[in-house]
């Protein structure tokens, strides 16, 4: 159940006794339905969960209903790790396909991390990660245009995917819809469907049908200036 979970970790590795721990320590599985709102925001929780299939995002709504992704989670992902320490989140998380979650009790994260030192590093990882991740998207609405942000949402969830065996680089499932990428992007749904019809004529990249194919990855990179470093990788994929 918790295999892309160890699959997408980027340093260090878990002892069988830690795995077998956390494994043990899966409170239920849930399977959510699409388009859900999961955890409210500041709403007190008590548990986290582990995306084992699927794909959830964090968002936040303004005053007139616009909708901003703040971030996008594929499986192997602790969705909402941060309310471990903080009890409530000040953001939304939903599902945006039907999704199957492991659910963890906060006390039982707590005693784990009590006895297994290593894993508790591995959880802070995970919030770390999501931070860089955070800081890349700040970078991407702050200094690129159009194409670079859409280029960039692609290259980074095609990076991820590939982390956790889910992309050889040239076609990945990204069941979302040109709505979806026009709000982690901060553009309109009508200027994110002239973006990715520029970028499939450039031969680029073609999402369609909730796949995206590859056609440059190289030419990907360069639109989206990214540099994968901040997703810490070491898992050997290239």
């Amino acid at each position: 159940m918790i295999e892309r979970f160890l699959a997408g970790r980027r340093r260090g590795e878990l002892l069988v006794a830690e795995l077998q721990a956390l494994e043990d320590s899966v409170e239920r599985v849930d399977t959510l339905p699409g388009r859900q709102t999961v955890v409210p925001h500041g709403k007190v929780v008590d548990t986290s969960m582990l995306l084992v299939d699927g794909f959830m995002a964090r968002y936040m709504d303004g005053l007139e209903g616009e909708r901003q992704l703040v971030a996008l989670h594929v499986p192997g992902d602790f969705v909402d790790l941060h309310a471990f320490p903080l009890r409530k989140l000040d953001h939304d998380v939903g599902t945006m396909t039907p999704c199957t979650v492991a659910v963890f009790k906060h006390s039982v994260i707590e005693a784990l991390i009590m006895q297994f030192p290593n894993l508790g590093k591995q959880l802070w990882f995970s919030t770390l990660l999501d931070a860089a991740m955070h800081r890349e998207w700040i970078f991407r609405l702050g200094r690129l245009g159009a194409a670079g942000r859409v280029a960039h949402l692609l290259a980074e969830t095609e990076r991820r995917l590939r982390m956790v065996g889910m992309s050889d680089g040239k076609s990945f499932a990204l069941p979302l819809q040109q709505s979806d990428i026009a709000s982690a992007c901060g553009i309109t749904a009508v200027h994110a469907n002239r973006v990715l019809r520029d970028l499939r004529e450039r031969g680029i990249v073609q999402v369609s049908s909730g796949t995206v194919k590859v056609g440059d990855l190289k030419a990907l990179h360069r639109e989206a200036e990214f540099d994968e470093q901040y997703l810490y990788p070491s898992d050997g994929t290239k």
